[in-house]
This record gives structure tokens, C-alpha cells and sequence, in this order.
């Protein structure tokens, strides 16, 4: 979550929300950074609230965000039935433990965990914290099998494109791990980890290789196979295993349903654990994410907790504890809803449409795309150069009209390319998508004869 700092006092004029309602009685101020001494109205505490998110950007125009933005309105019932339900709490909600446990199993199977295995898992409250969980998975097999083997287990690294989600980077530093970033590129079409690249920056240390199906910088699958057949290789002339980790947070949901013979998932041998986010193309309002692991074996025992005090026996993994059942029945609903053929349908038409979006922004003329949606439905493109202007000319004068299209520099290697990039969801239809053209054609249009440049974002990069 963001930081925030405590706003010190100032002038009661410069702290004070002053609803302006009909009523004489509702005209007063409101403390904005303190507890107010009286309690207010319920529907002007609700106005006051609705008032202040009017300033936040339209949900739908966000081409930013991978998270879903449009569900149909049983699910969001659903949700709102299930949203005092604590799902820790197994004992007292039972049947959503059950959906729970159902979910994990048709993910196991849509990812071909082998029967035999007993392929196990747990939902999580996103992509992010799944990866953690897988993270620490790895570390601790690899530091079992080293102390097992009376060697030390004191400097354990991860090895991943510098494309990954800034999520492993996370991990790494809270969990004193080397982050071994692979570079990418040089050439804008190399944007990822390559088998090469992960073999040779493994050594006895490297607790697993994260694969990532479907780079947020531009949409591409990594090639798993690839790294796993690379992998194999090490191990044979050296004796280095090397598990993968799979951070599936967007391709989970695609691939199997449009790219059926992309060999990615459990099918490889090497293959560990996969992570998926359930807020992403899994459909369900955020937030909710998934982790599956091939065997038993691959989540150490001693990261598994025994609970009893909320009522009866239960284990958990998990990095925090109370949270809504109301997401579980939301992804449970849309796995019965839709089915495989349901999905499919719903990510062709996502496909479909960021290809065709992506043409017709290519067609403009200012624009070279990058990618073009093959992966997930997402793409990137740049400004050619000799324009007068940059991608974050676009992306502020874009915001204009109302869209949110994010502006930022590729990794390490390839940070001297700054780039554009849609996401297109559930939802998104052709109509918005020609709406979106014709405000880019207008922007391209004006953006030579405007005054002064955008700076660019002092981060330099968005990895969102």
C-alpha cells in the first residue's frame, strides 16, 4: 500500500470540508484531518464522501490498470452479500471455505496439475501477495536441501527479467534475498527474460527462476519451455536444480483459453508453483489473487499454520489474516457462469480488440507499436522520433479527454525507449475503443503548436 503522512494542523479554514446542502442545519464545517466532535447525518456523511471521489478518474477509462473494472451486476451481489463474511473464519462460513477449496482445484486442473500430484494452493489478495508466498516457498525448499546437504544457506538469490513486477523486488528486500535481474534487450523486440539469460545468471544459490506470463511493460508471454529445457541443461552439466515460478498474474486467465498448446504450466516438470490474480482477467473486482503449487512437496510444512481458536482445525499460508469472503464467491460465480467457453469468448473479444486498437493507433502515423496483443490484451507503442513531442505529451494531454493511458520507460537495457500502453479488459468495447482513436488522433493533431513540454515522472518507470 502507498505511505501517508500525518498532516499537521493548520488554520480550521484550511482543514475544514464545508458541505454546502440544502438544509441550514447541514451547513458547517468538517473537520478534514481530525475526528469530528459530533457525529453528522448519515446522508450527508455519504454525500460528503461521494462528493470527494467525483475528483478520482473514471474506472472504465483507466487503460492503465490490468485490474477488472465492469462486472455483471449477480456477481456484484454476490459480493455484497458475502462482505461480512470473514473467510479465515472456515468454521463459521464453511461453504465459502468450499468455494474456496473448489476454485483451487479447477485452477489446478485448468493449469494441468497431474492428479497423482495433489496439486495444492490458496487464494490471496492479489497477484503480489501470492508471490510472496511463492517466494518464500522457494527459499525454503532450496535452504532445506542445503542444510540437508551440510552447506550453507546463507546468501540465497532469485533470478528474473528486469521486466518483473516491482512485487519480487519487494520480496527480495523484505525477505533478504539477491535480486538477480536479468537484463533485456538491447533491441526493443528482446523485452524480456530469455532462456539464455536465466541459465546463466543461476549458480547453487538461486532459489528458482520467475517466468512471467504476460510483462505488464508490454504484454508478452516469457517463454517458460524455453527456461525450463535451458534449466534442464544446467542441471544435467551441472548439477544445479532450479525450480520455476510462474507469475501467471495476467496470461493464467489467457493462456489457457486462447493459447491451449503453449506449454507453460504444470506440463513442465520443472515447474513449481503458478501465481494468478482473480482481479486481473480472472474477472472479479479486486482483491483477490491465486496461488497453486504442483505436489505438497513444493510448500515446505513449516510455513503452514494450525489455527483453532476461530472454532476447528484449519492451516493457513498467508501474509495477512481477516479478509471478505465476498471476492471468493464473486470468482466461484464466474467459473460456473461462464465456464471454459464462457472465458474463451470473453478474452478472444479482449484479444480482438487490443489488436485491432493497436492497428488503428499504429495507423495514426506519430505511433510504432511495440507489441500488438498477442499475449495478454495489452500493448505498447512510442512516439517516432522527429515529432516535437513525447510520450508524456500524449499521456497528459490524453488525460484531458478523460483517459488514463500510463507513460514510462522500459527496463534497464531498454530505458532509453518510453512507451505508451493500453490494457484492454472486460468491457472495453470497439465503440470506446474508436472513442480513444479519434481523442488520440485530436491530441496528435494539436500536441505540435502546444506550449512547453510534460516533464517526465521522476520514478521513470511504471510497473503497475
Amino acid at each position: 500500500m502507498p505511505l501517508h503522512r500525518h498532516e499537521p494542523r493548520k488554520s480550521a479554514d484550511a482543514l475544514g470540508i464545508r458541505p454546502q446542502y440544502a438544509l441550514i442545519a447541514e451547513v458547517a464545517e468538517v473537520p478534514r484531518f481530525r475526528l469530528g466532535a459530533d457525529p453528522l447525518p448519515r446522508d450527508v456523511a455519504y454525500q460528503i464522501v461521494h462528493d470527494e471521489l467525483l475528483l478520482d478518474g473514471n474506472a472504465r477509462l483507466n487503460l492503465a490498470t490490468f485490474v477488472t473494472t465492469w462486472m455483471e451486476p449477480e456477481g456484484e451481489r454476490l459480493m455484497a452479500e458475502c462482505a461480512s463474511k470473514n473467510l479465515i473464519d472456515k468454521d463459521e462460513y464453511p461453504r465459502t471455505a468450499e468455494l474456496e477449496r473448489r476454485c483451487v482445484s479447477m485452477l489446478a486442473d485448468l493449469w494441468h496439475a497431474s492428479a497423482a500430484e495433489g496439486a495444492t494452493g490458496c487464494s490471496t489478495t492479489g497477484s503480489s501477495e501470492a508471490c510472496m508466498l511463492g517466494g518464500l516457498a522457494l527459499k525454503w525448499r532450496w535452504r532445506q536441501r542445503r542444510e540437508e546437504a551440510g552447506l550453507s544457506s546463507a546468501r540465497p538469490n532469485l533470478v528474473m527479467g528486469a521486466n518483473a513486477q516491482v512485487c519480487w523486488e519487494k520480496f527480495c528486500r523484505y525477505w533478504d534475498v539477491e535480486p538477480r535481474l536479468v537484463p533485456v534487450g538491447p533491441e526493443p523486440d528482446t523485452t524480456h527474460l530469455t532462456a539464455e539469460g536465466a541459465a546463466a545468471h543461476c549458480d547453487e544459490n538461486t532459489i528458482g527462476v520467475v517466468a512471467v506470463l504476460g510483462s505488464t511493460f508490454d504484454g508478452a508471454y516469457e517463454p517458460v519451455a524455453e527456461i525450463a529445457a535451458a534449466l534442464d541443461r544446467l542441471e544435467d552439466d551441472h548439477g544445479i536444480d532450479v525450480p520455476i515460478h510462474v507469475d501467471a498474474a495476467s496470461g493464467g486467465f489467457i493462456a489457457p483459453f486462447l493459447d491451449p498448446d503453449l506449454v507453460w504450466d504444470f506440463r513442465l516438470p520443472r515447474v513449481a508453483s503458478v501465481n494468478a490474480s482473480g482481479h486481473k482477467y480472472g474477472l472479479v473486482y479486486p482483491g483477490i489473487g491465486w496461488l497453486v503449487w504442483r505436489d505438497p512437496s513444493a510448500l515446505p510444512a513449516d510455513l503452514v499454520f494450525s489455527v483453532d481458536y476461530l472454532g476447528g482445525h484449519m492451516p493457513t499460508f498467508a501474509l495477512n489474516f481477516s479478509r471478505p469472503g465476498s471476492q471468493i464467491a464473486a470468482q466461484y460465480y464466474n467459473f460456473l457462469r461462464l465456464g471454459f467457453e464462457g472465458y474463451r469468448l470473453v478474452q478472444q473479444t479482449c484479444r480482438d480488440t487490443a489488436r485491432w486498437l493497436a492497428a488503428e493507433i499504429g495507423s495514426l502515423g506519430p505511433f510504432e507499436l511495440l507489441s500488438s496483443g498477442e499475449g495478454i490484451p495489452a500493448f505498447a507503442f512510442r512516439v517516432r522520433a522527429g515529432t516535437g513531442y513525447t510520450v508524456f505529451d500524449v499521456s497528459d494531454h490524453v488525460r484531458r479527454e478523460g483517459w488514463t493511458i500510463p507513460a514510462y520507460r522500459m527496463p534497464p537495457a531498454l530505458d532509453d525507449v518510453a512507451v505508451l500502453r493500453v490494457v484492454v479488459r472486460n468491457g472495453f468495447s470497439r465503440d470506446l475503443g474508436r472513442d480513444l482513436v479519434d481523442d488520440l488522433r485530436r491530441v496528435v493533431e494539436r500536441l505540435p503548436s502546444a506550449p512547453g513540454a510534460t516533464p517526465e515522472p521522476p520514478h521513470g518507470g511504471f510497473r503497475h
